[in-house]
């Protein structure tokens, strides 16, 4: 039989997590966010529970292409525009609205032939420092695509960088205002934090700032972009990935035995562990300390020791009925239906969520 681990995909999972989006942003037309392959679930695997968004964003020419064969003929937006004029030929082709964020890629629309003129998104730069032009320079960018024969229409976009944290993001709504003060087009400025946590206040006037698009990133896929201050349950959200494993070997320990690489762990009185079908090779964090949260049978217990390549192990000294084929859950449901938040497993390995999901491997099967 193969190896145990499995990687789920939850359809209905994602299905409600966007209708969240809905619930929070009922105005505003949804950005599904499909970048790095969906945050590590799969475009493919993803795409028939994701359908009803309104478009889809993504990074990668390569996954535009991939959305596009899968028949999908609605709005797609490439976050950080075309990286070389030649990006250009493709968006045309395939009619990708695309990010606009330096004056380089406004000189290559500029002399790039087209028969259909391109939507773009004009980003400012209200303080995150990645992309964007800053406030100063904002209008003059709007007015150079604006006389350019190339551009059809102009939305206007920013970024976020504490939607998530306790500074918040007053000052670069204000920023943003500012700049964008009477220009025309469509506004998009809320992530999934932004969109959970402010969507119905106010910008320019009347208009909520979910604006006209909302970006649903993390949140689609079930993590909570503020953990741990809220839980993805607290947004009512639901997890679209179980990663888990099967028991495939147990060890009765005494006071003073010690396991795995490094002996970082040392029994303190008679316990019982059982060794995971699971290691970093698997895409399971290498730094997850003891103490990290894992689900045997559906039941909450830790990881002990090391996490090693192929394996790793858990406590199993209140479990007595767990042994060689229990199922284990290191994120995610288990068929019990008990739940262990990926943010939980991430905030105990000292990282986030979408590193987690990201980073499981091509060696681990899908379903």
């Amino acid at each position: 039989m193969p190896r145990p681990i499995l990687a789920t995909v939850h359809p209905e999972a994602l299905r409600h997590n966007l209708d969240r989006a809905r619930y929070f942003a009922p105005d505003a037309r949804v950005w599904a966010v499909v970048k790095a392959n969906a945050y590590g679930h799969g475009i493919e695997r993803c795409f028939d529970a994701l359908r009803g968004a309104d478009g889809f964003a993504l990074l990668d020419l390569a996954e535009a292409e991939r959305l596009r064969a899968l028949d999908w003929r609605g709005p797609i937006h490439l976050l950080e525009g075309v990286f070389e004029p030649r990006d250009l030929e493709l968006c045309s082709r395939l009619h990708l609205w695309h990010t606009v964020h330096c004056n380089e890629q406004i000189d290559w629309l500029a002399a790039h032939k087209t028969l259909v003129p391109h939507r773009v998104f004009l980003k400012l730069n209200s303080g995150m420092n990645r992309l964007g032009f800053k406030p100063a320079a904002f209008r003059s960018a709007w007015a150079r695509l604006n006389a350019l024969p190339q551009v059809d229409e102009i939305s206007l976009m920013t970024h976020f960088s504490d939607a998530d944290g306790a500074r918040g993001i007053a000052h670069q709504v204000a920023a943003f205002e500012e700049a964008t003060a009477d220009l025309p087009g469509e506004r998009t400025v809320c992530n999934s934090a932004a969109m959970l946590r402010y969507a119905k206040q106010a910008l320019h006037g009347a208009q909520s700032l979910a604006a006209d698009w909302v970006r649903e990133g993390i949140a689609l896929y079930g993590s909570a972009p503020d953990f741990p201050e809220k839980r993805a349950s607290d947004w009512d959200l639901q997890p679209a990935m179980t990663l888990s494993s099967r028991i495939i070997g147990t060890q009765a320990l005494q006071a003073g035995d010690t396991v795995g690489y490094g002996s970082t762990f040392t029994a303190d009185g008679p316990m019982r562990i059982g060794v995971v079908a699971c290691g970093y090779a698997d895409g399971y964090p290498r730094h997850a300390p003891t103490g990290t949260p894992v689900l045997v049978d559906g039941v909450r217990t830790r990881v002990v020791g090391r996490v090693s390549m192929d394996m790793l192990t858990v406590d199993l000294s209140a479990l007595d009925a767990a042994g060689i084929g229990s199922e284990v859950v290191l994120w995610g449901r288990a068929a019990s239906g008990a739940v262990l938040p990926i943010d939980e497993v991430a905030s105990s390995a000292g990282t986030i969520s979408y590193e987690l999901m990201c980073a499981v491997a091509p060696r681990v099967p899908f379903r």
